[in-house]
């Protein structure tokens, strides 16, 4: 029997979980919950999902793994930022920090170029499950949010410390772009930004940008576009979605869209705090929902991906009643299946849609 398809999850905070959560990824899940069962602090104390063992349980091969330090603009945002972008880029030096600590250890694998990509490839395809047991996961780092940017000299000494994609906002207003639940293009900081990271060849992350921005960036960015993890609006209705208009934009451009687990993202009218899995009956479907929805306005399946956002702040209890650790993504394919979706096309939303699209755009 073959083992199952390798997963390319588009987007994972495994740095900020480390470095701010104080979680020691290296360790089996049930110790690091178990670890951490008295805490208070953040509503996911005690049912993360993610953690380095369950990722190669999983056979996620490949995946997108943030920094992330956004400021703060606002005093009265519920949003956590710092207060200044010195503050912020030591945050993410410190997550840079943490990767190469990984790197050393043997526990991941840093991702830069192509020929990176197709050596880390070669490790994993046709890995045994235990032999995957021991491989490093490969990682393309990514800056979730610009505000930690002091100048834009500092995109270039990211360029060259070998991050490869950037998101101009996260929540709320930002330095050098308009994020989720605001309103308005970019600021001129912002297209002096465009500018600089299309001379350096970084992908674009449209995720988490006002939709006047994200307008703009599909018209002046002429470099890879994707959207890391993003669900569609039409079937949960919020800014923070993808419409069909900005969808089949990305699909002109060749983008790919990473759909995401966080359960407010899947379903309308989540409560965070409030709402449960139980209560609503959530399950892995759900999210195939939103595939196809994509599928549909695409024609075809090859601009769908996955875009977990797995350890985004929250666990078991803001996720799917049958997904306990990320490794049941591997759950997916079979809910595919049954829905009529081809073998090829199931392995091109797993892995082959979002290996397509960065063999083209690194360098």
């Amino acid at each position: 029997m073959p083992p199952p398809p390798l997963v390319f999850d588009a987007h994972l905070d495994l740095a900020m979980n480390a470095i701010e959560w104080n979680r020691d990824l290296t360790r089996p899940l049930a110790e690091i919950r178990r670890r951490e069962a008295h805490l208070r602090d953040k509503l996911d104390r005690g049912r993360g999902t993610v953690c380095l063992p369950e990722l190669r349980r999983g056979r996620v091969a490949v995946c997108v793994a943030t920094q992330i330090a956004r400021l703060e603009h606002d005093a009265f945002s519920p949003v956590f930022g710092w207060h200044s972008p010195a503050q912020a880029w030591a945050m993410t030096q410190a997550q840079f920090a943490w990767y190469r600590a990984m790197e050393e250890a043997g526990e991941m694998r840093a991702i830069r170029s192509r020929a990176e990509l197709e050596a880390h490839l070669k490790e994993w395809d046709g890995a045994t499950e235990a032999a995957a047991t021991r491989l490093p996961v490969g990682y393309i780092r990514s800056l979730e949010g610009a505000d930690s940017l002091v100048t834009l000299a500092h995109l270039g000494r990211a360029w060259a410390d070998g991050l490869r994609a950037i998101g101009p906002a996260h929540y709320g207003p930002g330095v050098y772009a308009q994020g989720t639940s605001t309103e308005g293009p970019f600021p001129a900081r912002g297209l002096e930004l465009l500018r600089a990271a299309g001379e350096l060849g970084f992908i674009l992350d449209v995720t988490h940008l006002s939709d006047a921005c994200f307008t703009q960036a599909i018209e002046l960015y002429r470099g890879p576009l994707w959207a890391s993890h993003h669900n569609a609006r039409a079937l949960t209705p919020h800014q923070r979605q993808l419409a069909d208009d900005q969808f089949r934009a990305l699909v002109a451009r060749g983008g790919v869209v990473g759909v995401c687990l966080d359960a407010w993202m899947m379903i309308p009218g989540w409560e965070r705090g409030k709402t449960t899995p139980q209560a609503t009956g959530l399950r892995l479907e759900k999210l195939a929902d939103h595939i196809d929805h994509f599928c549909q306005l695409a024609g075809n399946a090859r601009h769908v991906g996955l875009g977990s956002d797995l350890d985004g702040a929250y666990g078991t209890e803001q996720v799917p009643l049958d997904l306990d650790s990320i490794a049941d993504v591997q759950k997916l394919p079979a809910i595919l299946r049954a829905r009529g979706y081809a073998a090829a096309d199931i392995d091109g939303i797993m892995h082959g849609n979002f290996l397509r699209f960065v063999r083209e755009a690194l360098p």
